[in-house]
């Protein structure tokens, strides 16, 4: 599960930013022209992906992980004992690092796990003579007992949190650990030998995980970048600067990292022998998808992600063929898409495809509710709510790319209520929205002091979302001001409980199934991922219990009831699902977008792609 930013994808009120839009062209083109001509090198060396980031990439530690543009980065170098089977439709876990699915006990609180024994991590300085060692299930303990190093401040202590036996125990311990004559301890100081009851490796290629009550969502979270195997030499080599060295066993290595600018992988020599899938749909049969079934991969030699945070030079640096996957900036729908899903003739000449989808995703506004003015005053939530105009930021921020949100429960998801906009409060009303304001007043005993509206991005994109809510907030009648921080900044302090009204955020489910966005709203982990800090003694009830369900229609049922918890307590405004419109050059072959890494950056599927760099010659001849 990993927080999202939304991708603003309306031609509307571009003479607004043509003079910012400018200068922050100029700057992206100076980087990329000056830092990266040596991309340019002579086909047939090797064969070159051409990706982009939208945000600055965080840290490539992947205890560190909560963000969507890191972990779709970070999963070229890490990989996980499960992932996604890259084809199959509905999506379908299958090992990866892991040689079979697991065996899981009749109580369902234990699992045993058989690990490959071909894997090796990447040739590093950190390892003897330089060269990687092979994996084993220890490194599985050691990685899981980090995240519960209380000296690791790992953030994705919660996923773990009361679920392993002992492991709990393992934290005390490491909190009490100190060196005599020095208070502070280091991460890789502690004892990682301290017994844990539920963690264990019987052999070097097995592991067993000993829970303290059945989760059924566990293989799901053993997908789950910050459960990627760490080895304690690099760790311990690197220490403080660990988050800078992808030292992982996936099928590319980092080769350099100019932070705020580019990352440049290269193909890991020794990665073991891996194979196209054989299975897939009947679709892709149709499509061409299941040509190169059993061929090895990966098949691409390098990948090259370009920092590209603002929609315009990110878009002309596609439409040049230097990015060679990219979605749709707001500002560009109209040159992209002409009516419904087709692309206009001018895309279609240069042979640029379109793929579309849900997103099991849902993108609100937030309220901090220890904020000591909208956290005790519910009408005062209710009419922020609706004085939101959900249509009209989806018309005009999202080109009609979305669905109103009137939950938390994608329409992607199994468990969504067709039925729920009866229960619902996502409607535009400013009638109501002063009733519940001067209510709101009268509890406040005054008028309502100036709020402050946070965004995670600092481009023209992220400005419109603002101003929007700031708009509509101020057609009621109230005084708001907008805080603009890059990403990594907004992230920390949205952790830290530092915002007061949370804007342009929303959540991504990582895994098909609900639970996935109830985590939000458990008390337990405010301040992350409950960014909110929201509390409901009824909803965390309800998520204790389905958290050790198997599926089935009574899981389902108590899904839709948490569902309308939250909405009757309004910690959020919920505003729309957005539909994904991702293009791509018709020379990448073997692309298949997976809704949950919807923003298709590598997500680990790179290794299945192709590049005809003949065709993306001609295009770069043509259109330079």
């Amino acid at each position: 599960m990993k927080l999202i930013r939304p991708a603003m994808l309306s031609r509307k009120r571009r003479f607004e930013f043509v003079s910012l839009m400018g200068v922050s062209l100029a700057a992206v083109l100076f980087i990329v022209g000056s830092g990266c001509r040596k991309r340019d090198v002579p086909e047939g060396e090797e064969i070159l992906l051409q990706q982009r980031s939208r945000a600055k990439i965080q840290t490539m530690d992947p205890m560190q992980i909560g963000d969507v543009p890191t972990d779709e980065v970070s999963r070229e170098f890490f990989e996980t004992l499960y992932y996604y089977h890259y084809l199959k439709r509905p999506y379908e876990m299958a090992p990866l690092l892991a040689a079979a699915m697991p065996e899981i006990s009749e109580d369902g609180c234990t699992y045993r796990i058989p690990i490959r024994r071909d894997v090796y991590f990447h040739d590093d300085p950190c390892f003897p003579e330089g060269r990687g060692r092979q994996l084993t299930a220890h490194d599985f303990v050691y990685t899981i007992k980090r995240i519960a190093n209380i000296k690791a401040v790992s953030k994705n202590w919660w996923i773990f949190d009361g679920r392993i036996a002992g492991l709990n125990e393992f934290r005390e311990y490491t909190r009490g650990v100190a060196v005599e004559g020095r208070g502070f301890v280091k991460e890789w100081e502690i004892d990682y030998s301290y017994p844990v009851e539920g963690l264990a490796a019987p052999d070097a290629f097995t592991l067993q995980i000993k829970l303290t009550r059945p989760w059924p969502q566990l293989v799901y979270w053993l997908a789950h970048i910050p459960s990627a195997p760490m080895a304690r030499e690099a760790v311990e080599f690197y220490q403080d600067e660990i988050r800078n060295h992808a030292v992982g066993t996936g099928p590319y290595m980092l080769k350099r990292w100019v932070k705020g600018n580019y990352i440049d992988a290269v193909r890991n020599p020794r990665y073991r022998e891996d194979f196209y899938p054989s299975e897939g749909t009947a679709e892709d049969i149709e499509n061409g998808l299941l040509a190169d079934a059993g061929r090895r991969v990966p098949r691409i030699d390098r990948i090259l992600w370009r920092s590209v945070e603002e929609d315009q030079p990110r878009w002309l640096l596609f439409m040049r063929g230097r990015i060679d996957i990219n979605t749709i900036p707001k500002d560009n729908y109209g040159q992209a898409v002409s009516f419904g899903k087709s692309l206009t003739e001018e895309m279609q000449r240069r042979g640029i495809r379109l793929q579309t989808y849900i997103e099991p995703d849902v993108f609100y506004l937030g309220f901090n509710m220890t904020d000591p003015v909208l956290g005790p005053n519910k009408p005062l939530r209710m009419a922020i709510n609706y004085a939101t105009d959900r249509e009209k930021f989806i018309e005009l921020l999202q080109n009609g790319r979305g669905i109103v949100a009137h939950g938390f429960i994608s329409p992607a998801m199994a468990a969504y209520d067709p039925n729920v906009a009866e229960h619902s409060y996502s409607f535009f009303d400013l009638n109501q929205a002063r009733a519940y304001l001067r209510e709101a007043e009268a509890i406040h005993g005054g008028p309502i002091p100036r709020l402050r509206i946070a965004v995670g991005g600092t481009d023209t994109t992220y400005r419109q979302l603002a101003q929007f809510h700031q708009r509509n907030l101020q057609e009621l009648g109230l005084d708001v001001e907008i805080d603009l921080f890059d990403w990594p900044t907004f992230l920390e302090k949205m952790r830290k409980n530092q915002l007061q009204l949370i804007g342009g955020t929303g959540w991504m489910a990582d895994y098909p199934d609900t639970e996935s966005f109830l985590q939000v709203f458990y008390s337990q982990n405010a301040s992350w991922p409950n960014s909110t800090n929201y509390s409901s003694a009824e909803f965390d009830r309800i998520y204790e219990q389905v958290s050790v369900m198997p599926p089935g229609a009574e899981r389902t049922a108590l899904y839709r009831q948490a569902e309308r918890i939250v909405m009757e307590d309004m910690p959020v405004v919920f505003v729309y699902h957005r539909i994904g419109y991702i293009l791509y050059h018709d020379w990448v072959g073997n692309f298949k977008p997976n809704a949950y890494k919807a923003d298709c950056m590598g997500a680990g599927f790179v290794k299945y792609y192709t590049i005809d760099t003949e065709k993306r010659r001609r295009y770069w001849n043509q259109y330079r």
